[in-house]
């Protein structure tokens, strides 16, 4: 079984093409290939199920780390864009489907490597939130960006490592927790993700709800630069009806063979 490798960010899957909806397995195995020191390791792996008709090219499954199923993840949908692709499943603008509705995929023309989907609009699950941290957060948003994430804007540094309030904080709301921090020209974000329950390089859809909650209280304009831990580039823009677009480079990184 062979899988391409990629990373969105830091943000890295494992992707793989299959005309079969049989899913029984694919937990397992995402557990079993996402594993750093005895698998392939990754912080997800998809699913590429080829399906064309007149309104997506295929639908994809994506799995955390962990095995669990996740409905988005905004960094993957740019890794699978630019895989579906180069395989010659889709053209360089297409659509797919994902758990969340059909996802838009445009490949730029100068640069095969800078991959923008549109993650459509995000959804305010719940406001002012008060939770004592030691991040210098005020308030706290629940927005759900095709996953749902507990979201706080900090005033001074991030944390770079996992801590067990963040664990915590996931664990209460379901959710992920995004940090962000908002800078004279761009703003700085972190993500600690369930499923990977860690701060990963990047986050898509953390950068999507970043991006959505600076936005809302009118603290960027309608595009911004967002940087993750990676320190990789991030472009995100308000499009029409509220539709987040998102947009960075990916990077394929190996083809591998699973053997066991």
């Amino acid at each position: 079984m062979y899988f391409l490798k990629y990373s969105s960010n830091g943000n890295d899957f494992l992707i793989f093409t299959t005309h079969t909806s049989d899913d029984s397995s694919r937990s397992t195995l995402a557990q079993r290939v996402c594993e750093r020191h005895n698998g392939i390791g990754a912080d997800g792996m998809v699913a590429v199920i080829p399906t064309p008709n007149e309104k997506y090219t295929y639908k994809w499954e994506f799995y955390n780390a962990d095995g669990s199923r996740a409905k988005m993840c905004g960094n993957a949908s740019r890794s699978v864009g630019h895989y579906a692709y180069i395989e010659g499943i889709a053209p360089k603008q297409h659509y797919f489907l994902s758990e969340v509705g059909i996802i838009g995929i445009e490949i730029d023309k100068n640069n095969p490597l800078l991959v923008q989907s549109d993650l459509g609009a995000y959804t305010l699950l719940q406001e002012h939130i008060i939770e004592s941290n030691p991040y210098g957060v005020d308030m706290w948003y629940l927005l759900d960006t095709g996953v749902p994430h507990l979201v706080g804007l900090v005033r001074d540094n991030l944390p770079t490592k996992k801590d067990k309030l963040l664990k915590q904080l996931r664990v209460k709301y379901n959710a992920n927790v995004t940090l962000a921090r908002i800078g004279e020209k761009h703003i700085d974000y972190m993500t600690y993700e369930r499923g990977v329950e860690d701060i990963t390089q990047a986050c898509g859809t953390g950068a999507a709800a970043a991006f959505a909650l600076a936005f809302k209280n009118k603290l960027c304009a309608k595009e911004a630069i967002l940087i993750p831990p990676s320190k990789e580039t991030l472009w995100l823009s308000q499009g029409e009806d509220s539709h987040i677009l998102f947009k960075g480079e990916v990077k394929r990184i190996a083809r591998c063979e699973w053997l066991l």
